[in-house]
Order: structure tokens, then C-alpha cells, then sequence
């Protein structure tokens, strides 16, 4: 069911995503405690304020009270990426090429789960990452996630 609820929130929410130059980073509908959230994150070039998340939540609001596709009760959050975004589509790879990431694996490479260093390369099918003077390749296939990591 929270497929077909994530699928339906992007449908509903593209379009003005598109008009407007923001970008759809992730969906999550997700339970904690008694309460259920619906949270989307958006960013465009130059980054997005407060406004923005206004505004892409009343009207995401407005489609989703039309629509009705989710039987709960639910809070609608609507945000930013952050500094830490989560790489999530092939895109989100190809822009961070260059930039420093944190990325772990459902199973060991090459003796590890766990990789911090700049993202020198992606395939499509592969990422290399650089950390100190090791380089680690990685399939895509065994990443559980990927986020860019700030370096302070």
C-alpha cells in the first residue's frame, strides 16, 4: 500500500514540481509511534526556503484532499534535501560525482558496509569511491543507502 501511496503523491505532485523548477527528491509514507507522516522532499537550483514548502505543500494538499488516496489520518511534510541529501535516482549519482558522500551496503565490499570519500565515478551500474588513497568500486546493486556527507 505505500507504494501505490508514494506512486499516486508523485503523480499529484509532478506537475507543479515541473512548472515551478523544483525538483522531486524522495517521498515517504511512513508510520511512527501512533501517528502517520507523509513527507516530500524537494529542492531546485539554488536551494529552497521556507516559501517554497508552502506553497508545493497547499497545493500538494488541495490534490490530495481531491484525490483521497490514503485512508488515515496523516501530517504532510514538505522540506528540503539539506546538506545531506539522499542519493536515490541515478541523476542524484551523476550530480555528486566530485562531491564528498557516505554510502552503505546491504552485504560486505571488499571487507566493508560502510564507505566515506569523494564520489570519483558512476556508471550507471557502478560508483568508485575515493577514500584517503584507497578507491572502492561499488554496485549499485548492493547499496542500502547514499547521502552527501558535509566534511567539517
Amino acid at each position: 500500500m505505500s507504494a501505490d501511496i508514494k506512486r499516486t503523491v508523485e503523480e499529484l505532485v509532478q506537475p507543479y514540481l515541473d512548472e515551478h523548477g523544483f525538483e522531486l527528491v524522495d517521498v515517504q509514507y511512513v508510520k511512527e509511534g501512533s501517528n502517520r507522516f507523509l513527507r516530500v522532499c524537494v529542492d531546485k537550483e539554488g536551494g529552497i526556503d521556507i516559501d517554497d514548502c508552502g506553497r508545493i505543500s497547499e497545493y500538494l494538499s488541495e490534490k490530495l484532499d481531491e484525490k483521497d488516496p490514503i485512508p488515515n489520518a496523516y501530517f504532510l511534510e514538505v522540506s528540503s534535501p539539506g546538506a545531506e541529501r539522499p542519493l536515490k535516482k541515478p541523476q542524484d549519482y551523476e550530480k555528486a560525482i566530485g562531491k564528498n558522500v557516505y554510502v552503505t551496503t546491504y552485504e560486505p565490499v571488499d571487507g566493508g558496509k560502510e564507505f566515506e570519500g569523494t564520489l570519483l565515478s558512476f556508471d550507471g551500474e557502478q560508483l568508485v569511491v575515493s577514500a584517503g588513497k584507497k578507491e572502492q568500486t561499488i554496485p549499485l546493486s548492493k547499496v542500502a543507502g547514499a547521502r552527501l556527507a558535509v566534511v567539517f
